[in-house]
């Protein structure tokens, strides 16, 4: 079972609010799965529809669930033969989580405290969490204590925010965890290993863990260090794949939002939180999201470079991103219309998110219809059909098509920012009770908006392509 767990592995963004352009609490992730295809919905889990006994199909985890549910987005797989996956969502009361980023525990504690089967796991947590909670600080909590009880199938980091606090989430193990808040002026990359490092056990202000977390290592000789508690080194892993595979996405994050610090990629020091050198705005997380090393020798449709450089580390946006989200919680607004849930689909380098308010009581058909078989009416297969028309042209260095599909995604974020912006200057005429029938149509004049223009894009990749097919001929003059 964990082998195939491992082939899920995405990169997780987290922002404090001092630490972005508007005072917004952000935390996003790429849900990036085992292969290039796991179709997505996008849908909206009233209260009537959560189930009373959470049954997973993919491990047999249950667990009952407390009355009273609230209201919460999602962003659950199409297929629900092997789980749900719900991964993404915003509740009414504000709350976001993001579940989750696969990591990896050592096998010292592995061998000590093994995962569980049958235990709590990605594919579960979202649902059995998110409607239940009331702050980022609750959602760490009921997570905890779950975890705890039940045990965990697997090594993950989870993200939760509200309007005040991000807070990110490790497991370790079957049993145990830990948690940090993100500071309030810093931000966090999470990139498929353990990142929680000192831990502060007289400041529960920032710190929460399993109840035995000290003891148990400190029983089992666990903590190599002279002084101080390093959970990151304590129960994480540092193999050589850590170095290719992973580190480097944390090394270009902060380059990005740290461009002054000079790092070796594959450094496994490189500090879990960071404090940037300007303000960060969703445009900067979206194209991070996206990023595949561009302007080093390691961007594999760059230039530059060798044919190995180009292909050594693993990369950001890439052919398996099946959804990204940018779970953003907003001041100066009433809470109910505050939370937005940006969302794309399909590869990131050749997509833009899309602002829903989450504030709503459903999504747009072609966001939560989508069938196993590909269609153009379905906007995670549109997105998907772009980038397989997309990809080719930019290995070739094709300019039109970059230049079409650079002008496709900047339409879709000043779109999306056009849409928030009347969405903003216009609620306050609306009452209260109809916001959320209102954030409904909101949310489906921008898809409707978004989606048109991904189509347009689609047409123009297929004009390109068509004239470059390989069974191709010039027409002689009496043609």
């Amino acid at each position: 079972m964990q082998t195939a767990l491992n082939l899920s592995s995405c990169t997780a963004f987290l922002a404090g609010k001092k630490a972005t352009v508007d005072g917004s609490t952000m935390i996003a992730r790429n849900e990036d799965a085992g292969g290039g295809i796991n179709a997505k919905r996008f849908v909206v889990v009233n209260p009537a529809d959560q189930p009373s006994e959470y049954v997973s199909t993919f491990n047999n985890f249950r667990l009952k669930l407390p009355a009273s549910p609230l209201r919460y987005t999602e962003t659950p797989c199409a297929d629900t033969s092997d789980g749900l996956w719900g991964e993404s969502g915003i509740n009414t009361d504000n709350v976001a989580m993001s579940s989750t980023e696969t990591e990896f525990t050592n096998t010292t504690m592995l061998g000590l405290d093994p995962l569980v089967p049958d235990g709590i796991g990605e594919e579960a947590m979202l649902t059995v969490v998110l409607p239940y909670v009331h702050s980022a600080r609750e959602g760490v909590k009921r997570l905890g204590q779950l975890v705890t009880q039940f045990g965990t199938c697997e090594s993950n980091g989870i993200a939760f925010s509200d309007a005040d606090e991000v807070w990110y989430f490790e497991t370790v193990g079957g049993h145990h965890w830990a948690a940090e808040r993100i500071p309030d002026n810093a931000y966090a990359v999470a990139p498929n290993q353990t990142g929680i490092q000192e831990i502060d056990f007289n400041d529960p202000d920032h710190f929460m863990y399993s109840a035995d977390l000290k003891e148990f290592a400190e029983a089992h000789h666990l903590n190599q260090a002279r002084s101080g508690f390093n959970f990151r080194n304590i129960f994480g892993e540092d193999v050589q794949a850590d170095h290719y595979y992973n580190t480097p996405r944390v090394w270009y994050g902060q380059k990005m939002f740290n461009p002054e610090i000079d790092q070796d990629p594959e450094s496994r020091s490189m500090p879990f939180t960071r404090v940037a050198a300007r303000l960060i705005s969703v445009e900067d997380i979206a194209f991070f999201l996206s990023s595949h090393y561009q302007g080093t020798d390691f961007d594999p449709y760059g230039k530059t470079g060798t044919a190995e450089s180009r292909q050594r580390y693993r990369p950001i946006g890439m052919n398996r991103n099946q959804e990204m989200h940018i779970l953003q919680i907003r001041p100066n607004f009433p809470a109910e219309h505050a939370a937005i849930h940006w969302l794309a689909e399909g590869v990131n380098e050749f997509n833009a998110p899309v602002p829903f308010f989450a504030n709503c009581t459903d999504t747009p058909a072609n966001f939560k219809n989508t069938p196993l078989r590909t269609t153009t009416e379905s906007f995670y297969w549109l997105n998907k059909l772009v980038a397989m028309l997309a990809d080719p042209f930019f290995a070739e260095h094709d300019l039109d098509a970059m230049v079409a599909v650079s002008e496709s995604r900047k339409f879709g974020l000043a779109n999306g920012r056009a849409a928030v912006a009347a969405a903003d200057a216009e609620f306050k005429n609306i009452a209260k009770e109809k916001l959320p029938e209102w954030h409904n149509q909101v949310n489906e004049k921008i898809a409707n908006t978004i989606t048109e223009n991904v189509k347009d894009l689609l047409h123009q990749l297929v004009l390109l392509r068509a004239e470059k097919m390989v069974p191709t001929f010039e027409k002689g003059g009496e043609l």
